[in-house]
């Protein structure tokens, strides 16, 4: 994995263990040992990606994330995760568009590096 997506995956499960609380971006850029602009870029990034953040600025300010909304990872096996593939394809166009964008998730999880 990349060193940014390795950050951004840590990221987000900081905020995770800490939900419903808001935790500065010095906090989390101290827990990750980079600075807080690095973290505020990921955020961004995050944010823009859609995940579901909540961000307060100013005293007290930081994020947090409503950790009902994502499931912790999941370890599939490449059988498991053809099956699930196999399957939104076999609904195909009777899929909705949250079955269509985990499709293309496992898709992008099973390509070969």
């Amino acid at each position: 994995m990349e060193p940014m997506v390795e950050r951004q995956h840590a990221l987000i499960e900081q905020l995770r263990a800490r939900a419903p609380r808001l935790t500065s971006a010095q906090t989390l850029a101290a827990d990750l040992g980079v600075s807080t602009r690095t973290i505020e870029r990921d955020v961004a990034r995050l944010r823009d990606a859609g995940l579901p953040l909540r961000i307060q600025t100013g005293p007290g300010g930081g994020y947090s994330i409503d950790a009902r909304s994502l499931l912790p990872p999941i370890q599939l096996t490449p059988g498991e995760a053809s099956a699930l593939v196999t399957a939104i394809v076999a609904v195909g166009p009777f899929s909705s568009a949250t079955a269509q964008s985990a499709l293309q998730k496992l898709l992008t999880a099973l390509r070969p590096d």
